[in-house]
């Protein structure tokens, strides 16, 4: 009895691994480890891709975000007499604390009423820098104005415009001859010289252009005005006492042709007090001639 019993024992232990009831809880407990596994596989990542997404807010709020709130840098070229510190504190009345709320146009208004200033370009740049471009009035000339009644000299750009003398100011290695005879007496700085004047403006202007330095010579150009509306120029030069009285064309040609006048006339050593270069011939006049005439 006791070996039927072993021998049915061994049989249904032989049926229950045929029927893998040993495989399949082995395998439960495999599944279940595995699912714990993944779930932590993916917690990991979620944390990790939130850890990315702060870490990559930060750097974009302290990259772009935080410089657009804090005090706006700038950049300022093109100046020659201003610093760039002067031109900065021209800015302070708009109070931009920010690079939002600086206001390039506000920019632009204050720096163009400088008549100093002949153009201005302000940019914005992201995230916190202002760019600052300054174009400065060039002195060509000067003439004389009356204001708060004294006569100060001013001066001329190219575009005869008038702005104030100032040491600061840099000439380009040029001698600025002095014009007198236009009305310009009463007009405030910023101003432009009549419209006739201008052409006149505009040949000194390229004759300063030229290389050589002919102004050096010229001491002061008289503006004398004729019948009509019209007018000619009395060129005083600088080391001579001789009067130079010639057309409205100022140019290259006619300064070479005055300084060879003068250089006979001074070879001469007459008493040639004017000289007459208008219409195409030299005519040469002394004391004595301008009294009779005057008389």
């Amino acid at each position: 009895m006791g070996e039927s019993v072993m021998n049915n024992l061994s049989f249904a232990i032989t049926d229950y691994v045929e029927e893998d009831l040993f495989l399949s809880v082995e395998d439960e407990n495999k599944s279940s480890k595995s699912d714990s596994s993944e779930r932590k596989f993916t917690g990991f990542k979620i944390v990790f891709a939130v850890f990315c997404f702060l870490l990559l807010c930060e750097l974009v709020f302290f990259k772009y975000i935080s410089p657009c709130m804090s005090s706006p840098k700038l950049t300022i070229s093109g100046q020659q007499s201003y610093s760039a510190e002067e031109i900065a504190r021209k800015l302070i009345p708009m109070n931009a604390t920010s690079w939002v709320n600086f206001d390039v146009q506000q920019a632009v208004a204050i720096l163009s009423s400088d008549v100093a200033i002949e153009d201005v370009v302000v940019e914005k740049k992201f995230p916190d820098k202002i760019l600052i471009n300054v174009v400065e009035r060039v002195p060509v000339a000067i003439t004389m104005i009356v204001e708060k009644g004294r006569t100060n000299p001013v001066y001329i750009d190219k575009n005869g415009v008038l702005f104030p003398c100032d040491s600061n100011i840099k000439v380009k290695d040029k001698s600025l001859p002095i014009i007198s005879g236009i009305p310009v007496e009463q007009m405030s700085y910023g101003r432009r010289i009549p419209s006739k004047y201008r052409p006149l403006i505009e040949q000194i202007t390229k004759i300063n252009a030229l290389e050589q330095n002919y102004f050096a010579s010229v001491s002061e150009i008289c503006v004398r005005a004729k019948e009509y509306g019209n007018y000619e120029l009395a060129l005083i030069p600088a080391q001579s006492k001789v009067k130079v009285l010639t057309d409205r064309a100022l140019n290259e040609e006619a300064l070479k042709y005055m300084m060879v006048v003068l250089d006979v006339v001074n070879k001469i050593g007459t008493e040639v007090s004017e000289v007459d270069l208008r219409y195409g011939s030299v005519a040469f006049r002394t004391k004595l001639d301008l009294e009779e005439n005057r008389g």
